[in-house]
C-alpha cells in the first residue's frame, strides 16, 4: 500500500503570491481552472493501491480549505486529510512531526511533494524505477534538466550515468555542479524518518548545549540541507529523470505560465475541461478553459491560455489573451487584457486595457526556467504581469500596465509599473 503526502505552506509563505494570497491560501489558487493542490492530488488518486493522500501545512484550518478536503474526497474516492503544523518546520520536519500518521496502516513508501510545482507527475514512472531497485535505497528524487545559469538556483544532483545513484547533492551551490535540478517531488521508504531522527538528536543536543539557548526549533530540518547530502554520501537516493514539462509557482506571473502547461497537458488528460467554438459562443483561440457559469457575449475573442473563473461577466468585443479572470469578475465592452489576473469581484471599464509582461521561461532554450524575479529591480517595478486584487474598478478607457493593484481599490486614472496600495 502506498500514501502520499502534499506540504502546502502556510500563510508567512506565499509572500511572493501576495496580493492574492490575501484572499485565498496559495495552494487553492486556481491553476487551469482548478486548485493548484488538486492537480497533485489527481495525479496521486491515480497510482494504483495508494490508500490516502494526506496534506501538511501551517494554515489554520478554514472553510475554504474544509470545503476543498470534503468535495477532493467525494470526486476521487480516497481519503484525503490535513495535519496543521504548530510552526513551520522545514521539508523533514513537518513529514518527521507527523510520522506516526503517514505510517500507519504500513505504507512500503509514500510521495512527497511540495504544492507550488506544476508537472505531469510521472508517479507511476517513479514507482516503477524504485521497484526495480527495491531494497538499495531510501529514497528517489523526481529530477530535470535546466540550463547552467539557472541550475543554480534549485538543488542540484550529480548523478552516477549508469545507475542513476545520487553522488552529491547541493542546495543552491553558488558554483556550476550539474545540470540536473531536483523538482521537489520524491518517493521515499519509511526508512528515511530513522536519518530524519538522526538530525533530529543532533539538533536538539545542540541546542542544549548553546548558551544562551537560541530560538531555533530543534524540530525545524529541511530535507534539502540537513538530509539529502547525508543519504547521497551514504549511496541511499536514486533519481529518476523526466523529459516532461516541470515548473515553480512561485510568484502570481509563474501561475500564469502553469496554466499554460496544464491547458496543454488537458489535450490528454481532461479534454472535457478545454472549451471549444460553439455556435453563438465566443471565438476560442487555443487553450482556454470556461467555467460553466460564466456568461460570455459571442463577439468576445479568447485565448490563447485563458483560464475564466465562475460567475465571471465577458461583454462584447472582449480580448482576452494569456490571463486569469477569477470568480465574480466583470470584463466590460470592448475592453483588452493580456498577461494578467483578474481578481476576484473586480471590474474592467469599457475600452480599458490591462496589460502585463510576461515572465515565460527563453523559448529558445528547450532546458530554460522559469525565472524567480525580484519585484523590484534597478530602483524600479521589475515589468511582469498585471495583477488586480479582489474588487479592484478599473474605469473606462484607461491603460493599466506591468501593474500590481492590491485590494478594493478603484482607480481613477492610467498607471504604470507601479505598485498601487
Amino acid at each position: 500500500m502506498l500514501k502520499a503526502v502534499v506540504l502546502i505552506g502556510g500563510p508567512q509563505k506565499g509572500t511572493r503570491f501576495r496580493p492574492l494570497s490575501f484572499e485565498v491560501p496559495k495552494p487553492l489558487f486556481p491553476v487551469a481552472g482548478v486548485p493548484m493542490v488538486q492537480h497533485h492530488i489527481e495525479a496521486c488518486a491515480k497510482v494504483p493501491d495508494m490508500k490516502e493522500i494526506i496534506l501538511i501545512g501551517f494554515y489554520q484550518p478554514n472553510e475554504e480549505l474544509n470545503r476543498f478536503l470534503a468535495s477532493a474526497q467525494q470526486e476521487f474516492k480516497i481519503s484525503i486529510r490535513y495535519l496543521q503544523e504548530f510552526a513551520a518546520l522545514g521539508t523533514g520536519g513537518g513529514i518527521y512531526h507527523f510520522r506516526d500518521q503517514i505510517l500507519s496502516g504500513g505504507p512500503t513508501a509514500f510521495f512527497l511533494m511540495n504544492a507550488d510545482v506544476c508537472s505531469e507527475f510521472p508517479l507511476e514512472d517513479m514507482l516503477r524505477f524504485h521497484r526495480q531497485r527495491e531494497g538499495s535505497h531510501c529514497g528517489i528524487i523526481l529530477g530535470t534538466t535546466a540550463n547552467r545559469k539557472q541550475s543554480l538556483n534549485y538543488g542540484c544532483i550529480v548523478e552516477n550515468q549508469q545507475t542513476n545513484e545520487v553522488l552529491h547533492f547541493v542546495e543552491k551551490p553558488s558554483t556550476f555542479i550539474s545540470d540536473i535540478i531536483n523538482c521537489g517531488i520524491y518517493l521515499f521508504t519509511p526508512e528515511i524518518f530513522s536519518h530524519i531522527g538522526t538530525v533530529f538528536q543532533r539538533n536538539q543536543e545542540e541546542r542544549l548545549q548553546e548558551d544562551p539557548p537560541c530560538g531555533r526549533l530543534s524540530e525545524v530540518i529541511r530535507l534539502e540541507q540537513d538530509i539529502f547530502t547525508k543519504l547521497a554520501a551514504q549511496k541511499q537516493l536514486y533519481v529518476y529523470k523526466t523529459q516532461h514539462f516541470w515548473s515553480q509557482i512561485k510568484s502570481a506571473g509563474s501561475a500564469i505560465y502553469a496554466s499554460r502547461l496544464y491547458l496543454n497537458r488537458y489535450h490528454e488528460t481532461h479534454p472535457e475541461r478545454l472549451a471549444t467554438k460553439q455556435e453563438g459562443g465566443p471565438k476560442i483561440i487555443g487553450d482556454v478553459f470556461i467555467h460553466p457559469t460564466a456568461n460570455i457575449e459571442p463577439t468576445a475573442v479568447l485565448g490563447p491560455n485563458v483560464s475564466i473563473g465562475k460567475g465571471v461577466t465577458i461583454g462584447a468585443g472582449v480580448r482576452l489573451r494569456e490571463s486569469i479572470v477569477l470568480h465574480g469578475a466583470t470584463l466590460q465592452d470592448h475592453c483588452c487584457v493580456l498577461n494578467s489576473i483578474v481578481g476576484w469581484d473586480s471590474a474592467i471599464g469599457k475600452w480599458a486595457r490591462v496589460e502585463g509582461t510576461p515572465s515565460d521561461p527563453n523559448p529558445n532554450d528547450p532546458y530554460a526556467k522559469i525565472d524567480s524575479e525580484t519585484l523590484f529591480r534597478d530602483g524600479g517595478l521589475t515589468p511582469s504581469i498585471t495583477i488586480l486584487g479582489c474588487n479592484v474598478n478599473i474605469p473606462s478607457e484607461v491603460i493599466i500596465r506591468n501593474s500590481i493593484v492590491l485590494p478594493h481599490k478603484d482607480l481613477n486614472r492610467s498607471f504604470k509599473n507601479q505598485i498601487i496600495l
